[in-house]
């Protein structure tokens, strides 16, 4: 009677537990047809509650299903959830991330990024002027043609011991870009000077006032050219150093050049002596 009692009560529990089921079943897409959608797919592994409930560690695998849900967002309305971080294009529902535009803006400087950079060129002029005022260097002045301008300067070279320029008192002017010292400022005599390294409108050519960068001449060295380390000090003493010894291979007055390799002693040295003179005359006019 056990043997044969055992089976019944297992079919019956069967029996009970497959209408249950059944039940169940029906229950659900009963649900499903009454909100307008299709049948309810049966749930596969355990629900959330079970999960919540499954211990200390229960609660994560929850928490980042919702973080997946949010890494992929699937429409033009999750997109605005991200907030400004982002960007939404209508031809793509995916994310877009502002690092290439900020990267690209970085290297495309606006209005404010040269403005910075000219508050600090002329924060670097006004330290170098105090310190030539305070630190007088020999061989030259310098102070601001206009105290309300601090990139156009007015300095006097006096003339080299020693050479055809000695007993000058030679006036020049200095004109700073708005990026010095990213880039070289221009220099002219505004005295009468009879040079091979400068033009007959008094403009200096030398190399380190010179553009930074390779010379498509390659007559210049990089080195040799302009480099954001050199200051008014550098500037000026190898100004004085050009009156003392001449580059006439890359003349800016040919005719100053070429009488001072052929007839240094004679016509060359009777243009410089009345320059000189002049100088002497004008210096502080």
């Amino acid at each position: 009677m056990a043997a044969t009692g055992s089976p019944a009560r297992r079919g019956r529990g069967s029996a009970i537990g497959g209408g249950a089921g059944r039940q169940r079943g029906r229950a659900s897409r009963r649900t499903a047809s009454e909100a307008g959608g299709p049948s309810a797919p049966a749930r596969i592994g355990p629900t959330r509650s079970a999960v919540r409930r499954a211990g200390p560690n229960g609660p994560e695998p929850a928490t980042r299903s919702r973080y997946r849900a949010l890494a992929r967002p699937s429409s033009t309305s999750a997109l605005r959830s991200w907030g400004p971080g982002f960007l939404s294009t209508p031809s793509s529902s995916r994310p877009q991330s502002l690092l290439p535009v900020l990267r690209k803006s970085r290297h495309q400087p606006g209005p404010l990024a040269g403005r910075m950079t000219e508050l600090q060129s002329a924060l670097l002029l006004r330290r170098q002027l105090a310190e030539l005022n305070k630190n007088p260097v020999e061989g030259f002045s310098a102070g601001l043609i206009d105290d309300n301008d601090l990139y156009r300067w007015e300095v006097l070279i006096i003339g080299p011991p020693d050479t055809l320029y000695e007993g000058g008192v030679f006036k020049a002017h200095l004109t700073f870009p708005k990026d010095y010292p990213l880039r070289p400022p221009k220099m002219k005599f505004i005295t009468e000077i009879w040079h091979p390294n400068v033009d007959k409108n008094g403009d200096v050519c030398i190399s380190i006032l010179h553009e930074p960068g390779e010379d498509k001449y390659g007559y210049e060295k990089p080195e040799e050219r302009w480099l954001p380390i050199h200051t008014v000090e550098t500037i000026m003493i190898s100004v004085i150093s050009m009156l003392a010894d001449p580059n006439g291979d890359s003349p800016a007055n040919v005719d100053a050049a070429k009488e001072w390799r052929e007839d240094r002693n004679g016509d060359f040295k009777r243009k410089v002596a009345r320059c000189v003179r002049k100088s002497q005359e004008t210096a502080f006019e």
